[in-house]
């Protein structure tokens, strides 16, 4: 059944996100990020990138956590 499959990719999902890779990873982006600000004097799209990756995750994950 299709709910079974998706069951199936949310439980893997679930654990590949709640890793510590995982968790390693999105702090590497952060800081990454955050190091890169003066490079790009701060500007509106350098904003826009982490705005916009953090709010495609959350929404994602809502949907996932449900």
């Amino acid at each position: 059944m299709p709910t079974d499959a998706f069951n199936n990719f949310a439980k893997h999902c679930a654990a590949i996100v709640g890793s510590p890779l995982a968790f390693i990873l999105a702090v590497l982006i952060v800081t990454t990020w955050v190091v890169t600000g003066p490079q790009f004097a701060y500007s509106d799209t350098w904003q826009l990138a982490i705005n916009t990756g953090t709010t495609i995750g959350t929404f994602l994950m809502v949907f996932l956590i449900q």
